[in-house]
């Protein structure tokens, strides 16, 4: 499966969703190719990996946005 038929994370699921080191809301991005959840904390925000469609939400597997 190419990264653009890579499944979507679930609207509904996006909007309950937060990060779990600032608890900011998370956006779906496409960052280099790969889907990803980025944190909108301005102080630290974060990027979360989606893997088959499933946010990895571990704080261990968050990355520096910046």
């Amino acid at each position: 499966m190419s990264r653009s038929e890579e499944p979507s994370v679930d609207q509904g699921l996006l909007e309950v969703l937060r990060c779990p080191v600032t608890g900011a809301r998370l956006d779906l991005r496409q960052v280099d190719g790969e889907t990803v959840l980025v944190s909108t904390d301005e102080a630290n925000p974060l990027i979360y990996p989606v893997r088959d469609g499933v946010p990895v939400l571990l704080a261990e597997e968050g990355r520096p946005a910046r």
